[in-house]
């Protein structure tokens, strides 16, 4: 599952703003206190009022983790990075007939899994997870080491070395 991104937190800040206006105060020079008073009271009255509209809009929501808790292991299931489907990784945890967990490790989508248990649903899904990570730390390192050479290669081809 993604992470939240911190523009889209700050994007819907801003639609809300621009959805429901703060109400300007408005100070007229009357003369007399008491128009200003209702000026004041209007205002506030206002406010009031879109924050009971907001509220009805924007009911409030308890608070989640970002990744649900499974009660049951069966079905859990991640893929590994990497940029073509026939080479990527996957794990999907199933429970066996004897009530055991099994995680299913496949590289591609038409290879036979490499089964690995019999384990607890939280040592499934631990493992599951603990691999995936493992496959992301190894692709990035991948990744970084790809890039160094790269440049390295263009640094030798302009004749620099």
């Amino acid at each position: 599952m993604s992470e939240i991104d911190p523009t889209d937190h700050a994007l819907a800040t801003i639609a809300s703003i621009l959805e429901n206006p703060e109400a300007a105060l408005v100070v007229r020079d009357t003369g007399t206190d008491s128009a200003v008073a209702d000026e004041h009271r209007a205002v506030a009255q206002h406010s009031r009022a879109d924050e009971h509209q907001a509220a009805e809009e924007h009911p409030v929501v308890e608070e989640q983790p970002l990744a649900p808790e499974h009660a049951d292991a069966e079905g859990y299931s991640k893929v590994g990075p990497g940029p073509m489907v026939a080479i990527r990784l996957k794990w999907t945890v199933h429970r066996g007939d004897d009530g055991q967990y099994y995680v299913h490790e496949t590289i591609g989508e038409q290879s036979a899994p490499v089964v690995s248990g019999p384990m607890t649903s939280e040592a499934a899904v631990h493992f599951v997870d603990s691999r995936e990570d493992e496959a992301h730390r190894r692709f990035e390192a991948l990744r970084s080491e790809i890039a160094g050479r790269s440049s390295l290669a263009d640094f030798e081809r302009k004749g620099e070395s």
